[in-house]
């Protein structure tokens, strides 16, 4: 069973050459989900603020349904107990995904690490990994750490009030 399931989440990830863009495009949404489900395992304290920050940025970074967002969560939740290293996700994300879709990724994982107004060191030490796998900058991502930081809970009030 444990080589099925395997075989279930390596065709997920890495789908052959002629996959249909529906099952490469379900590659990259699994690949992205499990990075962001990485950020909320870093965090012992895991909480639903961070849990939803997940679902926003899936649901921003891709057309799901509530449902199909749920399900995808609970699929990169499985998939990333069971990984041993980040780089077979990054290396579909690398393949497919533009930088600044890049960039975009290591964002959203920012935002889930600020969803519960707290920076844990291990958040900070897998998103580093992670972007380093993913090829983005230190400026890239030290920016994309900034405009989270901007946009996460206990940001500063912009000049309008919000």
């Amino acid at each position: 069973m444990l080589k099925t399931l395997k075989d279930l989440f390596d065709s997920l990830l890495s789908p052959a050459p002629d996959a249909t863009p529906a099952a490469r495009e379900h590659s990259l949404q699994l690949a992205t989900a499990v990075l962001l489900v990485e950020v909320m395992r870093a965090d012992a304290r895991g909480n639903a603020d961070e849990r939803s920050a997940a679902i926003r940025a899936l649901q921003g970074k891709f057309t799901l349904a509530d449902d199909e967002v749920e399900r995808l969560l609970e699929l990169a939740t499985q998939t990333a107990e069971t990984a041993y290293d980040y780089q077979r996700f990054t290396a579909s994300l690398n393949d497919h995904f533009t930088q600044a879709q890049k960039i975009r990724v290591v964002e959203a994982m920012w935002q889930v690490a600020y969803a519960d107004a707290h920076l844990d060191a291990h958040e900070n030490h897998v998103i580093g990994k992670v972007a380093g796998l993913l090829h983005v900058t230190h400026g890239e991502y030290i920016a994309a750490k900034m405009r989270a930081r901007a946009d996460g809970p206990g940001a500063p009030p912009t000049a309008d009030g919000g």
